[in-house]
């Protein structure tokens, strides 16, 4: 009996271990799964096909996809999380514990804030080139041989826009089939590739890296330059670490070892195609035309929706980052919907979502065709890498964990080799995921330099002397039945308009709450402790995991809290200065604290404070 059981126990854990790699395959692996359809295209625009190119980058290829995704993100960033999470904050709250004086914490701040940015210009792109270079593919069906690119664009535009105007909705439904759908796009990658490997098996050479460093040594400048197109292969590589938190470490590494062995060879089929067929100009998509006529057309169709399913992953990812922001209090209070009410993490940010499919029309727009928005991808991508390495050396030389310090080092001197490569895309349109970049990277410099501002000019006062006016005022004054919430960022002082509402206007409640919402340094949990402090007067202290989706209503009810009012601070910049005025009107923009929590708009009274700048 007790072996049956343990069979029975090994069978469902096999089975679970097997549903969450397909669930990873699905959500993290879609940016990276769907680079065969560009990659070497791009590459081989740039360089004739010859042996030694097409053996080389080939090389070239496997040893990025081993180095930067397998090493530096799938072993060495995915060791480090709090609570299974990852992502750039979660980097920076780890190496925090370690820095010593205000200047680094502010330096690392900011080179966080750099690589969130970078992450949204990345972001834009993605989109655009995925969806873009699938529908492309229309031109090797025989009936769209002559189709246009302008319509081309529109068939692109159409997906694009339908895929967005969704979002609201959320993807709780249809998630489940992003996993099998994405575990059948790798099978075909697989077969295909193999299948035009046994026509020329010399290229199996290209798992030797001295070809890679024979094609770099060799190749001159515009060999290292060709690095810049290289990074086309790993795109979608910071999502191992990134997506950690939705679905754990092990299902996420397990899915990468059957996503690498997938992409691998179908990269070395298409170096294959390529060398016996050195006219083409789409090799994925002529490769597969050539093998199986008959299938092309389901091919372009799965192609598409594994570009539908690569972008919705990003603007899934969009979104988190954003509420990490949120949470850590470096970007304003955006208005979040929560599209489901069994997955926490699934949320609809509408400003986020409106702000990417601007920027995707305005790209599909100015660069037309993929190939000319392969030549303005990778900057972003491998300032992201780079700025990773650089805080992985600090926390691993930190922890005197030296090995691992020493490979980081090896690691961001190879991301600096492309980033330094890519360079050369700025003139060719890399300085538009720039531009986009600095949207993001201003807003968080100005908000968070503002808040803290805020917080400096702010009259407050201290507890001790709010609570001895409290009791003498409570004991003597008339009080109105019911319970009232006041909102305030520290419990151990008090904000000024608690103070003017409950003694200079004489509004006190039988039973009055101050109110306390911490981000707390861990990912993950909520938790409260609601403490009396006198007769009437009680302080709720809610932390909150910065991953976490907080709804107050649940904490309140949880406690068997019936409050009859909410009252909360709205602060009223007065200034001149150009620079304040944006930020007050980024402040105006911004839902409310009470709005961004969902508290009901019946009970809420907003007490304004005047502020000169």
């Amino acid at each position: 009996m007790r072996s049956r059981f343990k069979i029975v126990i090994f069978m469902k854990d096999s089975f679970d271990s097997i549903k969450s790699m397909i669930k990873a395959v699905g959500l993290v692996f879609g940016d990276i799964g769907t680079s065969p359809i560009y990659t070497l295209t791009v590459i081989f625009m740039l360089l004739t096909v010859s042996s030694e190119n097409v053996i080389g980058i080939l090389s070239l290829v496997i040893w990025s996809l081993i180095l930067v995704v397998t090493i530096q993100y799938g072993m060495l960033a995915m060791s480090l999380s709090k609570h299974g999470e990852g992502g750039a904050i979660v980097i920076n709250e780890i190496l925090r514990k370690f820095l010593r004086n205000s200047r680094s914490i502010s330096f690392f701040s900011y080179l966080t804030y750099l690589g969130i940015s970078l992450f949204i210009g990345d972001s834009v792109i993605t989109p655009a080139i995925s969806i873009l270079s699938a529908v492309e593919g229309l031109k090797f069906i025989d009936t769209f041989q002559n189709i246009s690119q302008s319509t081309i664009l529109i068939v692109t535009l159409v997906i694009a826009v339908v895929l967005f105007c969704f979002q609201y909705k959320g993807t709780e439904k249809i998630t489940s089939v992003f996993g099998p759908i994405m575990i059948v796009w790798f099978i075909v990658l697989f077969v295909s590739g193999l299948v035009s490997i046994m026509n020329c098996p010399s290229v199996l050479k290209a798992f030797n890296p001295n070809y890679a460093i024979q094609f770099l040594l060799h190749g001159g400048i515009k060999g290292f330059f060709i690095l810049s197109e290289v990074i086309l292969c790993m795109t979608g590589a910071e999502a191992l670490y990134a997506d950690m938190g939705h679905l754990g470490k092990k299902p996420i590494i397990n899915a990468w070892f059957f996503v690498f062995i997938a992409l691998v060879i179908n990269y070395l089929g298409q170096g294959a195609f390529l060398l016996l067929n050195p006219e083409s100009n789409n090799v994925l998509f002529e490769m597969i035309n050539s093998q199986a006529k008959v299938l092309y057309i389901p091919f372009l169709l799965l192609s598409v929706m594994a570009t539908i399913i690569a972008s919705q992953a990003v603007i899934s990812g969009f979104f988190a980052i954003v509420y990490q922001g949120i949470n850590t209090e470096v970007l304003p209070l955006f208005k979040i919907n929560y599209t489901s009410e069994k997955i926490n993490s699934q949320i609809y940010i509408g400003s986020a979502n409106w702000f990417l499919l601007f920027f995707t029309i305005v790209i599909v727009l100015v660069f037309k065709q993929s190939s000319n928005l392969a030549s303005a991808y990778g900057l972003t991508v491998t300032c992201t890498f780079a700025i990773n390495a650089f805080m992985m050396i600090n926390i691993f030389f930190a922890r005197r964990k030296y090995f691992r310090c020493f490979i980081s080092v090896i690691l961001m001197l190879i991301d600096l080799m492309f980033l330094i490569a890519t360079l050369s895309k700025i003139k060719t349109g890399a300085y538009w995921s720039i531009i986009i970049s600095v949207f993001p990277l201003l807003l968080m410099i100005l908000y968070t330099r503002g808040q803290k501002a805020i917080s400096k000019s702010v009259c407050v006062v201290k507890f001790d002397d709010f609570l001895e006016k409290f009791l003498s005022t409570y004991q003597k004054n008339s009080k109105v039945s019911g319970t009232a919430l006041f909102f305030a960022q520290e419990a151990e002082n008090i904000p000024q308009y608690i103070y003017r509402t409950m003694f200079d206007n004489g509004i006190i409640y039988t039973d009055n709450i101050i109110v306390k919402i911490t981000k707390s340094n861990e990912a993950r949990g909520i938790f409260y402790d609601l403490d009396e402090v006198t007769d009437g007067l009680s302080i709720l202290k809610i932390y909150v995991g910065y991953m976490e989706r907080l709804k107050i209503d649940n904490v309140l009810k949880t406690l068997n809290i019936d409050e009859k009012v909410i009252f909360y601070g709205i602060t009223h910049i007065d200034t001149r200065k150009i620079i304040w005025r944006i930020f007050s009107m980024i402040k105006r923009l911004a839902p409310t604290f009470i709005n961004f929590y969902k508290l009901p708009s019946d009970k809420v009274c907003g007490v304004i404070s005047h502020i000169k700048f």
